[in-house]
């Protein structure tokens, strides 16, 4: 059945698709200056996206350029990203100078890895809130505030410009964090520190990519088959000059064991300064450039003894234990200073050797050298410890299951276009509620030119189907058409899926045509959907002709966003206000504009309001409205007197209402969608459908009865406010819990 459905929707969107393309020089997007995003983008400017736009769960917004610093791109935000996605969530990266602010909304969770704060990013955080996203901090030194990089040896001995440089990227990264809702970082001294500028901070270590145990595991493999020499090779892999004062911290040691051992060799991997008192052991000291990734797993294989000397400071104990795992990889065991991750992470004696004093290395190092069997059972056990905890794929529901647990609840409405109605504007009123409560709402239609859209101080973020990948998790997936039924029934990554109805849109369509036939499927389903509803007649028949379970909120309108006052009929010019589609039968426009041939010309002036449809030619019109925003749609009944309403065919019946709640007076053709609220001879005035002249003596009726127009007017304003949406807040969004 699903497949069923989604072959039905897919043909739905290639019958717009013709029509969308019969169009000619529609731009492929645009962006209008009503609902711009004004910082980021100018008004109406054509943007062009290159390929789909996708829509996932998690963006990785990376400070370092990948191409020069890999190293840390890849514990941070690949290894991350491939945790994320051992899961049904998805998650990718951009690098922060190609990030453009809208690029937010398209995700769930947003986090910054050592980003430094720009106006694009200040930008994208803002609207990331604005929509409900949830905004993080990745980091894994303590480079967000000078008080801890001053401390730091080599931060100390830069030049004064080098210094103000590093300085400001500092600053600069530590104003992104404060602006950030929480940090994810690598250890606990980190995570201490970090909770003294936001207020939630989860620790993710660092972990190793199924490809670097792969690369490890053949370097064990070809371990095996090697013929190993007398040589003891220990292994400092330095990767930044920054490490110079930990490295000399311990070399009287390593001199004194490389004097004592002849047989003992220095392999020394990327920048650092040798100390001069290693000038007369040159034969025993070995130099290799900064070396690539994949090549790594090897060279550390080929050494006896890894080791990892840090100074004892708070900037140090915040960093992570990556030495040690990467040698564990390829079962070398680590001697390692006394602190921080290290200390966290390694038992001495049993997966390493710990050193709190720099005079005990002479010790750590030659208890190796002479024991190659604490060598081996030291390294062996690294290596089981390792093979569970830092194992991306094996580590991946830890961070998925935070992830989760901090997201927004996310929904999304299906809408077959954004074209105004008021059924959209129903949905865009539970859209702002939800927003309000805190949701991630999304809108979809199959055609939307929009990046998002504005209403009533809300902004929704709003995806084209046809020009989307979508592959985020949901919470909740609403049908509001039946047109957009076959999509949320096929889309697995979400909870709960529900349809809306506002209407029985199978008497939208004539007899015999196929979409009547599609509509009526609709409202079969016993399986997978629970139908929700905003009027009673829905509730009705959805119970007892289809036998569903309907949930049902009140409809309503913003009562106090309605300029209202009394009406005074006994003017020279009384004005009437007809409103609905010309070209709609079930509106039944033609017999409202009868009703007004009946009256007098002098004394009526005759208002027609359509979203759709124009006048007819034999229309009596004196201004007609067409395509009336929501926004001032209320002034138009305030400044009429009288709604005249024939339709015979409504789910939930608005302008009543609306006019009611301005003061003004309503002439009504009762129906199943506005019996709801309206009371004949309470808060207006009954006529039976195609009885004109019964119409005619109502408006007189009115006109001449003071007394009635009070009474119409006190009870037309109540009703209005009863039915304001904050009295049905609790109800609305119980529909979708």
């Amino acid at each position: 059945m699903s497949i069923e459905n989604n072959l039905k929707f897919i043909l739905f969107l290639l019958i717009l698709l013709f029509i969308h393309m019969s169009i000619k020089d529609k731009p492929k997007y645009i962006i209008k200056k009503k609902i711009v995003y004004k910082k980021v983008i100018r008004e109406k400017k054509i943007i062009t996206i290159p390929g789909k736009r996708k829509v996932l769960d998690v963006l990785f917004v990376n400070g370092y350029n990948p191409n020069i610093f890999s190293h840390p791109y890849r514990y941070r935000v690949l290894h991350q990203i491939e945790q994320i996605n051992t899961s049904y969530l998805k998650s990718t990266d951009i690098f922060y100078l190609d990030l453009n602010p809208l690029m937010v909304r398209n995700f769930r969770v947003i986090i910054f890895y050592r980003v430094p704060l720009t106006k694009e990013v200040e930008e994208a955080i803002t609207l990331a809130k604005k929509l409900n996203k949830i905004v993080l901090f990745d980091i894994d030194d303590l480079v967000i505030d000078k008080n801890y990089t001053n401390l730091n040896t080599y931060v100390k001995n830069l030049s004064k410009s080098e210094k103000s440089l590093y300085d400001n990227g500092v600053i600069l990264m530590g104003k992104t964090l404060k602006l950030c809702e929480g940090a994810i970082t690598t250890t606990e001294v980190l995570a201490r520190e970090l909770k003294k500028y936001v207020p939630e901070v989860f620790i993710n270590r660092n972990v190793a990519s199924e490809e670097m145990w792969e690369l490890s595991d053949k370097v064990l493999e070809n371990k095996t088959k090697l013929n190993k020499t007398n040589e003891t090779i220990i292994g400092y892999f330095s990767g930044s000059i920054s490490h110079n004062p930990d490295f000399q911290m311990i070399v009287p040691y390593l001199i004194k064991i490389l004097r004592e051992f002849k047989n003992a060799k220095l392999l020394i991997v990327g920048e650092l300064d040798l100390h001069y008192s290693f000038k007369n052991l040159s034969s025993q000291i070995i130099r290799k450039n900064f070396t690539d990734w994949k090549e790594l797993p090897e060279l550390i294989g080929s050494v006896d003894i890894n080791i990892a000397p840090i100074e004892d400071t708070i900037f140090n104990e915040a960093k992570s234990e990556n030495k040690w795992v990467e040698a564990a990889l390829v079962k070398v065991p680590t001697i390692a200073s006394n602190i921080g991750a290290f200390k966290e992470t390694i038992i001495d004696g049993k997966t390493g050797l710990l050193c709190t004093k720099p005079e005990e290395w002479y010790n750590a190092l030659k208890i190796l050298i002479t024991h190659k069997y604490l060598r081996e059972t030291i390294a062996s056990n690294a290596y089981e410890a390792c093979k569970v905890k830092y194992n991306a794929l094996l580590t991946g529901s830890r961070l998925v299951n935070y992830i989760n647990s901090i997201s927004s609840k996310h929904i999304g409405f299906l809408l077959p276009s954004m074209e105004i109605s008021g059924g959209v504007y129903v949905i865009l009123t539970h859209a702002s509620l939800l927003q309000d409560s805190g949701w991630d709402v999304d809108l979809f239609a199959p055609f939307v030119e929009e990046n998002y859209i504005e209403f009533k101080g809300h902004k929704f973020n709003v995806i084209s189907l046809i020009n989307s990948e979508i592959d985020s998790q949901y919470d909740v997936l609403v049908a509001t058409f039946y047109s957009t039924l076959a999509f949320v029934l096929s889309y697995t990554k979400v909870k709960r899926k529900l349809y809306l109805v506002q209407g029985y849109e199978t008497d939208f369509y004539t007899y015999g045509s196929y979409l009547r036939k599609e509509a009526e499927k609709t409202y079969s389903i016993h399986y997978g959907v629970q139908y929700i509803t905003i009027s009673k007649w829905c509730e009705t028949w959805l119970r007892e002709k289809y036998k569903q379970k309907p949930k049902y909120a009140p409809n309503g309108i913003n009562f106090n966003s309605y300029p209202k006052h009394k009406r005074k009929l006994n003017k020279e010019k009384i004005r009437i206000l007809i409103e609905g589609d010309s070209l709609s039968p079930k509106k039944n426009i033609d017999e409202s504009f009868k009703i007004v041939e009946k009256l007098d010309k002098k004394k009526f002036e005759i208002w027609y309001m359509s979203y759709n449809g124009r006048p007819k030619d034999w229309y009596r019109v004196d201004k007609f409205l067409s395509k009336i925003p929501y926004e001032k749609v209320q002034s138009v009944y305030n400044q009429t007197d009288i709604l005249i309403k024939s339709s015979y065919l409504e789910s939930f019946s608005y302008p009543p209402l609306e006019m009611m709640a301005t003061g003004g007076f309503c002439i009504i053709v009762p129906n199943d969608g506005n019996v709801e609220y309206l009371r004949n001879e309470e808060n207006c005035l009954f006529y039976k459908l195609g009885d004109i002249d019964s119409a005619v003596k109502s408006i007189k009726r009115l006109i001449s009865d003071e007394k009635l127009q009070d009474h119409l007017y006190k009870n037309g304003l109540l009703t209005a406010k009863e039915r304001d949406w904050k009295n049905f807040e609790i109800n609305i969004l119980s529909l979708y819990e």
